[in-house]
């Protein structure tokens, strides 16, 4: 096995393949189409990666997160629209945080139609209402984006069987 850099400022990309144990020779294989010579670019900033190389590092790497890290800090897309890093949580954490969200927009949800049947937002009261339903929307969305990530990552390491979880979303 090749040395680890000892360099202090690694980005994400490098982060996770030495988190693997791979030096980028060992990564290039794994990811067959991508050079230790690109790998190295990337991970050094010289170069962006783009968004095919991201997807084959996530798959090699077992990194599910790594998608999220590139739409909300690299992708010009991803930034423009506001989207938003998941990050890995506890799965126990997660949950709660979403079932918690989920009863507070329950019992907003008589709100949100008042304020919305028009398709106008009348006054500061409602716009102001309208901002809190909205951030715990995106609450919601963020928790279970998590929730997501969480079930992604039980995939790439072997402990669900993502066949048989196709099987049971897609029943014939």
């Amino acid at each position: 096995m090749g040395r680890q850099s000892l360099k202090a400022n690694k980005n994400m990309y490098q982060l996770c393949r030495e988190a693997c144990g791979l030096t980028r020779a060992q990564a290039s294989e794994r990811l067959e189409w991508i050079s230790d010579s690109r790998i190295e670019k990337i991970e050094s900033g010289r170069s962006a990666a783009t968004p095919e190389e991201i997807v084959a590092m996530q798959k090699a790497y077992k990194k599910p997160n790594l998608c999220s890290y590139y739409c909300a800090r690299e992708c010009a897309i991803g930034r423009e629209s506001r989207f938003r890093e998941v990050k890995e949580r506890p799965v126990s954490e997660t949950v709660l945080d979403l079932l918690a969200a989920n009863n507070k927009l329950n019992s907003q949800k008589d709100r949100l139609i008042e304020i919305t049947c028009d398709g106008k937002i009348d006054d500061d009261a409602e716009l102001e209402d309208f901002v809190a339903i909205q951030n715990e929307l995106e609450r919601l969305i963020a928790d279970a984006a998590s929730l997501r990530l969480w079930l992604d990552s039980k995939i790439a390491d072997g402990n669900i069987d993502e066949k048989k979880l196709n099987e049971l979303r897609n029943p014939k």
